[in-house]
């Protein structure tokens, strides 16, 4: 007897989401989703364990980009799902968009755009739940555009109350900014109260609010 496949809604993602599960796809024309529940999971500090560079300050603060959010949220989506130097394939492919993109309709998932002369050049997207938000992916085509954007994400996360920004992994890029990797536990502690935390993300903050918010950040030590 063959087994039956469960079909995967936004509601069945939301609540793998809420029990610390999340889905990937072997590649981009996979046609199969995995659920992962690593036994170490990467975390990025929202207080003071944030760290920014101060070169990166300067750069997210200087106007060269425009950043968004919520704005382009199926380009971001697509961005983080092309190939990009050092990776030909991703784990992104027709399901996990077409789940996203409901989350999004639904106001569940969110990305951030940054755009350079009218062009879209970085981005990110997640999901947020409670106070916690999932990051999925972020892209860049050209120089600092990801890290902007990472940025902006943790400034607005900040101002709108999250206190859990979940990395899934812990990466060379993203211990740079202070994330460390905790035990599925602990994680799942975390999890269980960021949940019940009533954050709301705001797509329309105004754009000195989160100025100061970097502004704010600190630079790490070696920096």
């Amino acid at each position: 007897m063959s087994r039956r496949q469960i079909q995967v809604t936004p509601d069945l993602l939301l609540r793998a989401y809420a029990a610390g599960v999340f889905p990937m796809a072997e590649g981009r024309r996979s046609e199969r989703l995995y659920w992962l529940d690593p036994a170490l999971r990467g975390v990025l500090p929202l207080d003071a364990g944030f760290h920014l560079p101060r070169r990166l300050k300067r750069t997210a603060l200087s106007g060269r980009f425009e950043i968004t959010a919520d704005r382009d949220f199926i380009g971001a989506l697509r961005g983080c799902a092309e190939p990009a130097p050092g990776r030909t394939d991703t784990w992104i492919n027709d399901e996990i968009e077409r789940l996203f993109t409901d989350l999004y309709l639904c106001g569940a998932a969110h990305s951030i755009e940054v755009s350079q002369e009218g062009r879209l050049v970085g981005g990110l997207y997640g999901v947020a739940l409670g106070g916690a938000f999932f990051g999925e992916s972020m892209f860049s085509r050209v120089t600092d555009a990801s890290k902007v954007a990472l940025v902006h994400l943790v400034a607005r996360l900040r101002l709108c109350g999250f206190v859990l920004l979940d990395t899934q992994f812990l990466t060379e890029h993203l211990a740079r900014f202070g994330a460390v990797e905790i035990p599925k536990a602990e994680y799942k502690r975390r999890l269980a109260e960021a949940l019940e935390v009533p954050a709301q993300w705001r797509a329309a903050i105004p754009p000195e609010a989160i100025a100061g918010e970097i502004g704010r950040m600190r630079a790490p030590a070696q920096d």
